[in-house]
């Protein structure tokens, strides 16, 4: 593996856990695929489609998110939003990232 590979999979594993954070905490109201990138894009955090479209189906396989089909200007769009035991989990994810921030923080400066 080429050295520039290498770290780029080291980024790459550091960023999975935030896009679960940064999604759940963004689906508070029903998105589709392509608008919640753009909004995590606006918001700062660049994700691939790659990434994101098997993140949204992982999710809701646990139960995180929720997503019913909708037909809008003659083209089919599934919209996920944030389900009951997600909005449970969420809080908890916040605290978890708060504390490692902090800690990480410390050890950083």
């Amino acid at each position: 593996m080429a050295k520039t590979e290498s770290i780029e999979n080291v980024v790459l594993e550091l960023r999975r856990g935030v896009i679960v954070l940064a999604t759940l905490s963004q689906l508070g109201s029903a998105e589709y695929g392509y608008s919640l990138l753009k909004k995590l894009a606006d918001l700062g955090l660049d994700v691939d489609q790659g990434t994101l479209y098997p993140l949204l189906r992982r999710l809701e396989a646990q139960g995180l998110l929720e997503s019913v089909w909708k037909l809008e200007e003659a083209r089919p769009r599934r919209y996920y939003v944030i389900s009951a035991e997600g909005k449970k989990l969420l809080p908890k994810m916040k605290k978890e990232w708060a504390g490692i921030v902090k800690v990480m923080d410390k050890m950083l400066s």
